[in-house]
């Protein structure tokens, strides 16, 4: 198929989403089929929330891995080895979503599990540093991988006026694997080779989730695409447990007119043509544009780098224990996670972007201003033994936790609703190159941020970060559009003439016009 032919084919798909909302939000007669629809997706069932718990243990695996990381081992050991997982977390990451088209979310996310429990059994039982880091680089590849399907396998089971919820809670799940690492480190302190319990204990969780993804489904949309009906028809049964039969029947007429052209593209094309398309059809660049910038913009605001190196900063400036504020940080983001996992479907992900990345920039700016008079009698370095303003360090503090409570309210969690900015046909693809992103993000920011330390001092570190935030800040109010409210294949159209901000309000508000107008007939027939 030539690349003239997927651009016809693009067009012809998001030419057809007037006509889908005909097929979704037929007024005529006294129930729509888009109140239907609706009313299918009220009921939330015990399914899908064991179906999310489930996908969240990779969440959980990946905090683990990394409250083990942070806790045992010098500051150099650590370089190598957090390095060696986020290499290959990025690999696995760039892999994932692809190999998913082909095996399917749910032996994908297996994989991973199994990688999961050799590198954690190899942990175990290695004798050396370097089998140590070969070890954490074949679990980086599992938690590329993992952090890649995750989200995606959600998005894809979830109603989608939960979608965004369910997808936070595998991040509240990496932030409460890191308080169960310290506790499990604070256990096995005292105990001879406790460390090698500590790693080998990455085994349980991945061992859980293998034995569970045995009794869950496959995602509707990928069994659609192989052609197997009658098996995404069971998984509808299944997490709309109380809806009737034909409500079932017109959620699978619906599903399967809105993903029909993305099945026709994936079934007339080559994986290469599909690749390609990611930079020449416009509708699927600006959706990788919006995927790889907002995971850019999570990493490149220096968050991570303050969660490994935190203890150590805080020890510089004065804090006699430095564990303890680590820990005020690391329940900072726990906390205020489980705001955005309140809010993220009801304020959506674009105002909660536009309205909490500015308390990144002032957190850090303010921590750049403080770093700058604080280490004035030491040239602006920090310099080891050193005695430090108490007031200057309780406003780096302060500064830090405005900073983390701003990112976990929003950027920590919003990247990964990535799986929804694209179309079927290039929905793993488009999730794999995210997902890449954030990981060569990681990479590049935590090996040089000593470096930025060492040489443009603390303050200018600190602004350095505080800039980055400002422009990531510019880039959601010009180019992040609200997707909250809409299907995944309704997403996927916004971006035929721009980046879709308009156009996604536009189709928000005749959604909620259909809705209007179902309650007025409802409220009539009631009469």
């Amino acid at each position: 198929m030539t690349q003239s032919s997927f651009d016809e084919k693009r067009q012809t798909k998001d030419k057809t989403q007037d006509e889908l909302y005909e097929v979704r939000g037929n007024a005529a007669g006294d129930v729509s089929q888009y109140a239907a629809v609706e009313e299918v997706e009220k009921h939330t069932t015990w399914f899908v929330w064991l179906l999310v718990a489930c996908c969240t243990i990779s969440g959980l695996l990946f905090g683990y891995d990394t409250g083990v990381i942070s806790a045992q081992l010098s500051d150099g050991q650590k370089e190598f080895i957090t390095s060696a997982t986020t290499l290959g977390a990025l690999l696995g990451g760039l892999a994932a979503g692809a190999m998913s088209d082909w095996t399917g979310r749910r032996p994908a996310l297996g994989i991973a599990d199994i990688i999961f429990v050799g590198g954690a059994l190899g942990q175990a039982v290695c004798h050396t540093v370097w089998s140590m880091i070969g070890c954490r680089f074949l679990i980086g590849i599992g938690v590329g991988v993992a952090s890649c399907i995750a989200p995606l396998y959600i998005q894809e089971l979830s109603p989608t006026r939960m979608r965004g919820r369910m997808v936070v809670l595998n991040v509240v799940m990496i932030t409460f694997g890191q308080v169960v690492a310290y506790g499990i480190d604070a256990g096995f302190a005292n105990v001879s080779g406790g460390w090698r319990w500590m790693v080998g204990l990455g085994t349980v969780p991945a061992g859980i989730q293998l034995i569970c993804l045995a009794f869950l489904p496959e995602s509707p949309r990928i069994l659609i695409r192989k052609g197997n009906i009658e098996a995404a028809h069971r998984v509808l049964e299944r997490v709309y447990s109380e809806a009737t039969a034909e409500q079932i029947d017109l959620q699978l007429q619906v599903l399967r007119a809105s993903v029909q052209q993305s099945i026709d593209i994936a079934n007339s094309t080559t994986f290469f043509e599909r690749f390609n398309s990611m930079i020449t059809v416009p509708v699927n660049r600006r959706a990788l544009i919006i995927g790889c910038g907002m995971q850019a913009y999570q990493q490149l605001c220096g968050f991570n780098t303050l969660m490994y190196y935190s203890a150590s900063l805080f020890q510089e400036i004065g804090f006699n224990q430095p564990t303890a504020v680590g820990l005020i940080i690391s329940g900072t983001n726990f906390i205020f996670t489980l705001f955005a996992l309140k809010y993220i479907d009801i304020v959506g992900r674009r105002k909660i972007m536009v309205f909490s990345a500015p308390g990144m920039v002032f957190g850090l700016t303010l921590a750049s201003i403080a770093f700058h008079y604080m280490t004035v009698h030491t040239g602006g370095d920090l310099v080891s033994g050193a005695s430090y303003s108490k007031t200057w360090s309780a406003i780096v503090l302060l500064s830090m936790i405005i900073f983390v409570a701003s990112y976990a309210t929003g950027l920590g969690n919003v990247p990964w609703q990535q799986g929804e900015l694209f179309g079927l046909e290039v929905r793993g693809i488009g999730t794999s190159l995210s997902t890449a992103t954030n990981w060569a993000g990681n990479l590049l920011i935590g090996s040089t941020y000593l470096s930025l330390m060492a040489k443009i001092t603390p303050a200018g570190a600190f602004g350095f970060y505080a800039g980055l935030c400002l422009l990531g800040w510019l880039f959601c109010l010009f180019c992040f559009p609200e997707t909250a409210g809409l299907s995944l294949e309704e997403v996927q159209s916004i971006f035929q003439d721009g980046f879709g901000i308009r156009e996604s309000q536009r189709m928000r508000n005749k959604k909620r016009e259909m809705k209007m107008q179902q309650e007025i007939q409802a409220g009539r027939g009631d009469a």
